[in-house]
Formats: C-alpha cells, sequence, structure tokens
C-alpha cells in the first residue's frame, strides 16, 4: 500500500526548511500515474496568516510547535523481532505544517472559477480579472459561459473582460495550462475545480463569496496583498486527497468503439468490441464522496463492498457513501460520520439510514481498493453520484472501485492546515457551541 498526498505538477512544489530535529517526516507518491516522489520533506515552518504576514525568506530556519501527528512507529520490538521491509509499501508520516508552496517559475496563466447565476459576484469577478491581467500581467482563463452573462454581456464597463482566455467544460483541456487557480464563490466552486483536472491539480486560492465557505478561507476584502503574496510563492497549502473512482458497466446495446473520449469530466479509459456485447469504464477523480444510493425506488438498496477484492459486508438501506476526509464534513457528516482533518490519509465509508443498529460508520486506510457491485438477489438497481455531479444508474453486472488517487488537490491556506480546518468548525458548523455553564460563586459541598 502506497499513500499518496503529493502533487505531481512541474511547477509546484513543497519548501521545507531543515531542522534538527528527532525524526524525519516525509511522504513518497509511487503509482501507476506516473509521478514519483524522491524528495524528503523535514522540519515545521512557523504558521501565519496571510494577509498580515510578509513573504518568508528563503533559507531561513523556524521553529518547530506541536504537530498534528505523531512521530513514525518503531519498526523494530524487543532485541531480535522486527517489521519486514518492503520497499513497495512506504508510508511516512507528513508534518502537516512543513507543506508550502513555491514556484520553479513565476506563474503566468490563472484560471479564475466564478460562481454562476450569483449577480453578487460580477463586481468582484470583474474587479479581480483587471487586477490580474493589468497589474500583475497574467493571461486569464474563464469559463465561456460566463462571459455569455447578459449582465456582463451588455455592459460596456465590462469591455476589459473581452481579452480573456475561455474554455468550455468537458471540450476544452487545461492540463499543463493553468498554473494557478482563483475561485470566488462558495464551496461548489472549489469542487468544480477539481472536476476540471483529471490529473494534476495546480494550487487552488478560494475566496468566501457563497453561502457556506467551509474550504474557503480567504476573505475578498484584501484580494490585492493576499493574491500578490500567493504569486510569490512560500505560503502554507494542505493537500486535499482525492478519489480515484472507475465505474465499469456492461454495454447493453450494439456500440461502435469509442477509445480514450472524454465524457464531461471523466475520461472513457477502455472499451472493448467494436460491434459486440462488452464492458466501458470510465474515470472520476472526485474530492468530496462518492455516493451509491436506490435511487426512485422504494425498496432497499442491496450492494456487496469488496475491500480488496474481499467481502466485508453487504449494505442495506438508502445506500453508502465513500468520502475522502475533505469529504467526512459534508454528507457524511450529515449522515452520523466523525469528521476527519484533510491531512489524514484515509477513506470513510459511511451507510445512508442502513437497515441495522450496529452498522455505523468506519475508516479503512488511504490506499485500499474498495469495490461496490449490486448484490445478486438485490430488487432494484442503484444510482451513483460523484461530489454531487454525473449521476447514473448501476445495473447488475456493473461494478465501482474506488481508491486513493495520486493527484490531491493542493488549496492554499489563510493561516495553516490546522488552524484553517477549526476556524471553518467553529465559523461554518458551529462545532460545540452552547451556552456555557455559570460559575459557582459560593464554594458549597453537595
Amino acid at each position: 500500500m502506497t499513500v499518496t498526498m503529493m502533487d505531481c505538477t512541474q511547477e509546484l512544489s513543497l519548501r521545507t526548511e531543515p531542522l534538527d530535529t528527532e525524526r524525519e517526516l516525509g511522504c513518497y507518491c509511487s503509482c501507476s500515474e506516473g509521478f514519483s516522489g524522491d524528495s524528503q520533506l523535514r522540519g515545521r515552518a512557523k504558521s501565519r496568516s496571510l494577509s498580515a504576514s510578509p513573504a518568508l525568506i528563503s533559507g531561513k530556519v523556524y521553529r518547530r510547535t506541536r504537530s498534528l501527528h505523531g512521530p513514525s512507529p518503531a519498526t523494530k520490538f524487543g532485541p531480535k523481532a522486527c517489521m519486514l521491509q518492503n520497499p513497495k509499501a512506504i508510508m511516512h508520516i507528513q508534518d502537516p505544517a512543513s507543506q508550502r508552496l513555491t514556484w520553479s517559475k513565476p506563474p503566468k496563466s490563472i484560471l479564475v472559477i466564478k460562481k454562476i447565476q450569483d449577480d453578487r459576484l460580477l463586481q468582484p469577478f470583474k474587479d479581480l480579472c483587471i487586477f490580474l491581467m493589468e497589474k500583475k500581467d497574467m493571461i486569464v482563463y474563464v469559463e465561456k459561459k460566463v462571459l455569455e452573462d447578459p449582465t456582463i454581456a451588455n455592459d460596456e464597463s465590462f469591455g476589459p473582460l473581452k481579452k480573456l482566455y475561455t474554455f468550455r467544460e468537458g471540450l476544452d483541456d487545461l492540463s499543463d495550462r493553468i498554473d494557478f487557480i482563483i475561485c470566488l464563490g462558495g464551496d461548489g466552486t472549489l469542487l468544480y475545480a477539481s472536476s476540471l483536472f483529471q490529473g494534476s491539480v495546480p494550487p487552488v486560492m478560494a475566496f468566501h463569496l457563497g453561502s457556506l465557505g467551509f474550504l474557503t478561507p480567504f476573505n475578498f476584502d484584501t484580494y490585492q496583498s493576499q493574491v500578490t503574496q500567493v504569486i510569490e510563492g512560500n505560503v502554507a497549502i494542505i493537500l486535499r486527497s482525492r478519489l480515484k473512482v472507475k465505474v465499469t458497466k456492461e454495454s447493453r446495446e450494439k456500440k461502435v468503439g469509442q477509445e480514450h473520449l472524454v465524457e464531461g469530466n471523466g475520461l472513457i479509459v477502455a472499451t472493448h468490441g467494436e460491434n459486440e456485447l462488452g464492458k466501458q469504464a470510465v474515470q472520476y477523480q472526485v474530492l468530496n464522496e462518492v455516493v451509491v444510493d436506490r435511487g426512485p425506488s422504494s425498496y432497499l438498496s442491496n450492494v456487496d463492498l469488496f475491500l480488496n477484492g474481499r467481502l466485508i459486508t453487504s449494505v442495506q438501506g438508502d445506500g453508502v457513501i465513500v468520502s475522502t476526509p475533505t469529504g467526512s464534513t459534508a454528507y457524511a457528516a450529515a449522515a452520523g460520520a466523525s469528521m476527519i482533518h484533510p491531512n489524514v490519509p484515509a477513506i470513510m465509508i459511511t451507510p445512508i439510514c442502513p437497515h441495522s443498529l450496529s452498522f455505523r460508520p468506519i475508516v479503512v486506510p488511504a490506499g485500499v481498493d474498495l469495490q461496490i457491485m449490486l448484490s445478486p438477489d438485490a430488487r432494484n438497481t442503484a444510482w451513483i453520484s460523484f461530489d454531487g455531479r454525473k449521476r447514473q444508474e448501476i445495473s447488475h453486472g456493473d461494478s465501482i472501485t474506488i481508491t486513493t488517487s495520486c493527484y490531491p488537490v493542493p488549496s492554499i491556506c489563510f493561516r495553516d492546515p490546522v488552524n484553517d480546518w477549526f476556524d471553518s468548525l467553529a465559523e461554518c458548523l458551529h462545532w460545540n457551541v452552547r451556552k456555557k455553564q455559570s460559575h459557582l460563586t459560593d464554594v458549597e459541598d453537595y
């Protein structure tokens, strides 16, 4: 098992400062997608606010503070026993505060994702794009349908935006074109940005201009200084792991072979047989969760769940949620699951209204292979969705394979991964908020 938490773009790397510490913390990636991480992360950087502190000086040594994770476990037990080393299964625990962004070359192209059908964002969108083009001399990409908004198309004050580069979802490939992403909106804009990149994802800076904002730590009031600091580099990031999901379906009608086509934001990875019944596999990268449910049927869903090829249980109820740590605070939390910090390498499995009181949510190690199929005696089909999109029906003979992706979403932090997450819990979910108990004025024994 190899746990992957590194991005693999040439333009992004994680800078850390060496310290004299009692342990080394690192994270390696070795997977079929072609990424290999060969650098170790050591030490820890002092957390700070993007909007308040100047860029850190390269080469400066930072004092270690307490880490989210404990030290790597010992692999020797007593005088003669030890763990058998397997070079193909390496997992090092990474210090989250050592994750910092730097640029190997100055970024030149920026993708701006704006929430659709929200007139409140028109002025911030205009101000940001003009600032990037005129002040920073950046190449700015936006979605074509954003500029087709009648409010923008019919307003002469938006004339400078005509110089923007445009793309169309599902038709234009943005791979290797974008150095940096800025999201204007709520959490849905970050999920949408993730879906546009089925491979390596550029760094993402998300401004809170939507409804919830759990994943969007930046306020737009001081956007110029914040964006400038990110462009200069050396800011904290959090690597949000994604799920690699492959949906394999039985072809139920004659089709002409179509290999390596893009369907929406999913890649058709294989087809078999040009004029005969066969199977077709479509692959997705998912940031929050994969949801399998009973759809419009009145019957319970009945799906089998396999882990590394072994049947572990059958899910009878309304469905099941397979989520990343980032997704643990979304649908999974509403279904009764625990909330997991995004730096924890794990996959969460949460039943939806199970027909069993003992079926509780479970957490499995990142990198395991999960497979979901309809049970042979299932009375109805099931439905699947990916981050709430691309909803489709699953029938007998179809299968869903899920594992940890090699391509996380590098999300830029306002302060640091730990503080940002707890701030979001408090501000967005009002975690553990209650009226405080009053103190006693007189000490008495009861």
